[in-house]
């Protein structure tokens, strides 16, 4: 006979707290990352003014710090964000 497929559930209190407090940072981080996403990509795109890459420069800082991204990530992401802009801006 097969096996029912059931979800671990743990035995120690603490540990139901734990899962309970990791979904919750999953459904945040994740929600946060999509938007991040969304702010790099209008920044990035070729009618974007000056106001949408701050927007994602600040975002990317903010996400770094809250440790959803990690900062060399981050920073890397940011470089390439303001090369791919002035690329754009100066026509080439």
């Amino acid at each position: 006979m097969r096996a029912k497929l059931r979800r671990a559930v743990p035995n120690i209190k603490a540990a139901i707290k734990w899962t309970r407090a990791s979904a919750k940072r999953r459904l945040r981080n994740t929600a946060a990352l999509s938007k991040l996403k969304t702010l790099v990509k209008k920044a990035s795109s070729q009618n974007a003014g000056s106001e949408a890459l701050a927007a994602a420069l600040s975002a990317l800082d903010k996400a770094a710090a809250r440790g959803i991204i990690h900062k060399n990530a981050a920073g890397r992401t940011k470089s390439r964000l303001v090369k791919r802009v002035a690329k754009g801006k100066s026509g080439g």
